[in-house]
């Protein structure tokens, strides 16, 4: 055996100047090779970002194109004579993020009179068999009711005279009916009383309302809706008005009047301040005409100008074509919607409004064409659909109901 010595004795000297002698030469030429490569790596890694700089897709906020390393064989870029702008996002305000509002508008309901006896038998839900689904997609739903809700009150002194049950409201109330417009010739039929009662009734059953109050202030003070951080006012307002002691005063239960339409109008300007929207809801016209009268075109251009963005119209029983003044949008009847059946046919034809509202006031329209009959509105569908959207357009002013193919139409302007 070797002795331990011998085993744990260095290598020879010449063994260890050769080793070194081979890292002296190696060293340098791997730093060589490692710059080229860097040198080729960043010339094509700078062509790749400016690339995608240059990209039609991309979405660039603020961009720095890497300078590439200059190599001996590579040609200097072209000059340009202007600098190529990057892509930039817009930042969006907070009016762009708080999105719109969807409503649905329909006209006259009432549940009184023939409308009643069919209610009783088929159930007070019955009339919302086939458009129930247009109030459940809407963000809010609004109807023109056209009755006092009371089982007290005296009947007034006049051809036609309603009065329906309260139960009627809390299947009303579900289908999706938010809001209803009491500013009519029908909310008092049963006097002041049957008003008070219709008003308490309606709070029970969450419905809020609009046009009738218990004193002139509260006749005039607008409801509000909001949500998708828009709030809504509406507004109701009556040209109708069978008696003159239905009008509401400091001391006296009653409804609005425009026929001296100053109050109207400080009352819309009061909603604007108060809100983004404003829509009015006014019952105005003559019965069973299918253009409006001068005074509905005359008090709609001042209620827009007082700061209303959207109105409503209801009261001739029939529909009535579109109109914009000055960006904003006149709808000047919807026509019945639940309501008695009669022998004259276009009293039979009815709408539903689609209204897409945003903050700014800017409105959207579009109409489901509807036959009700016997208290039962059902929307049309293929050529009669298209015939009655047809005939809406061609009874608007400066306006058009453009089809859209699948029963509906949009209405635009001319």
């Amino acid at each position: 055996m070797e002795p331990r010595s011998s085993r744990m004795r260095k290598p020879p000297p010449r063994k260890k100047k050769t080793g070194i002698l081979f890292f002296s030469i190696a060293l340098p030429l791997v730093a060589i090779i490692v710059a080229l490569a860097a040198t080729l790596w960043n010339g094509d890694s700078g062509k790749e970002q400016a690339d995608q700089n240059n990209s039609k897709g991309s979405t660039i906020v603020t961009t720095s194109t890497p300078t590439p390393t200059p190599s001996s064989n590579q040609k200097p870029a072209p000059a340009t004579s202007e600098p190529v702008k990057p892509e930039t996002t817009e930042t969006p305000t907070s009016e762009q993020n708080q999105g719109s509002v969807t409503m649905t508008f329909v006209g006259d309901v009432m549940m009184s009179d023939k409308v009643e006896g069919i209610l009783k038998k088929e159930g007070y839900d019955y009339p919302y068999t086939y458009v129930r689904k247009y109030f459940e997609q809407a963000d809010f739903s609004i109807a023109n009711l056209e009755t006092p809700v009371t089982s007290n009150g005296t009947k007034q002194d006049k051809l036609y005279s309603y009065q329906s049950s309260p139960e009627a409201l809390p299947p009303l109330a579900a289908a999706g009916i938010d809001l209803v417009n009491l500013a009519n010739n029908h909310s008092m039929d049963r006097g002041p009383d049957g008003l008070l009662d219709t008003l308490k009734h309606l709070d029970e059953a969450g419905i809020k309302h609009i046009g009738a109050g218990h004193d002139i202030d509260e006749a005039y003070q607008h409801a509000i809706l909001e949500k998708n951080g828009v709030k809504i006012a509406f507004i109701g307002l009556n040209h109708i008005i069978p008696n003159e002691s239905w009008k509401a005063t400091a001391s006296r239960p009653g409804m609005t009047q425009i026929y001296t339409p100053k109050d109207a109008e400080d009352a819309i300007k009061r909603a604007k301040a108060d809100a983004d929207v404003v829509v009015v809801f006014a019952h105005w016209g003559e019965e069973r005409e299918d253009m409006p009268v001068k005074y509905q075109k005359d008090l709609a251009r001042r209620f827009i100008d007082a700061g209303a963005d959207l109105i409503v119209g209801s009261h001739p029983h029939v529909l009535q074509g579109f109109e914009q003044y000055k960006g904003k949008w006149i709808a000047y009847s919807l026509g019945n919607f639940i309501f008695t059946t009669n022998k004259v046919a276009k009293t039979h034809e009815s709408a539903i409004l689609q209204v897409t509202v945003n903050k700014a006031g800017e409105a959207e329209l579009s109409i489901v064409p509807v036959l009700t009959q016997y208290a039962l509105p059902k929307p049309l569908t293929g050529d009669k659909a298209d015939q009655l959207l047809k005939r809406i357009s061609s009874i608007s002013i400066d306006a058009t109901v453009e089809l859209l193919g699948d029963g509906t139409g949009k209405v635009t302007a001319k």
